[in-house]
């Protein structure tokens, strides 16, 4: 995804929670993550927060952000009360913070739940906990179910539990913060993509078939190419 397709505005959904256009659940689940993972170096100047949105690693979709963007991002999430910019003494540059914390009274666990969901997408509880790295140390799958159901319970809710995927037995969970229809076509892009292996499967025993009628074909046609040579024998 590049920012030469213009992001949705943000808006409200029917219950009244905020919704975010997908270049601003990037920039504020980056500035979540690198407040965890580099602290040293947080808050984080437009440069390197640009840098984190862009990273190939560890994010669905990959994206690819001008600095421009990502300005106009926090100015619009600056009014929104979900980032703040920081001065600091002797520092050449405006730096920025996420109130994430703040705004939804969110202790480090739950953070860092939301911030995984935000970066990567639908996912399990498994996943979630796999991937949480250095925001959280999970001790159990049920320490990360537990921070997932406390955003369920929220009002408005953060995240979603969704209906298992065919031929998994695991639940899986999404941010709502871009709103329920994001998950929606998510959700339709994932079910093409699994469908689309099970033809993929029937031409593979198709082709498997033509390959031996063709083989039985070929000698049944050799053995009477034979029989007409034995003709002028």
């Amino acid at each position: 995804m590049t920012d030469t397709i213009a992001p949705q505005l943000a808006d409200a959904s029917a219950d009244g929670r905020e919704v975010l256009d997908p270049f601003e659940v990037r920039v504020l689940a980056v500035l979540a993550e690198k407040e965890a993972l580099t602290p040293d170096n947080y808050p984080l100047s437009l440069n390197a927060l640009t840098n984190g949105c862009n990273q190939l690693s560890s994010r669905d979709p990959v994206m690819s952000i001008s600095e421009e963007t990502v300005q106009d991002v926090l100015q619009r999430l600056a009014q929104r009360k979900l980032v703040s910019e920081v001065r600091q003494a002797g520092a050449r540059v405006a730096k920025y913070e996420h109130r994430m914390r703040m705004k939804w009274s969110l202790e480090q666990d739950k953070l860092a739940v939301l911030t995984i969901l935000m970066l990567r997408g639908i996912q399990t509880a498994g996943e979630i906990r796999s991937r949480s790295g250095r925001l959280h140390e999970f001790a159990t799958v049920a320490d990360v179910e537990q921070g997932l159901q406390f955003l369920i319970d929220k009002f408005p809710p953060l995240v979603a539990r969704l209906a298992r995927a065919p031929g998994t037995k695991e639940a899986r969970y999404a941010h709502l913060l871009a709103g329920e229809e994001v998950i929606e076509r998510q959700e339709t892009a994932a079910g093409f993509s699994g469908a689309a292996e099970v033809p993929r499967q029937d031409r593979v025993a198709q082709l498997e078939a033509e390959v031996v009628w063709l083989r039985g074909e070929v000698e049944r046609l050799s053995a009477q190419f034979d029989n007409f040579k034995k003709q002028f024998d």
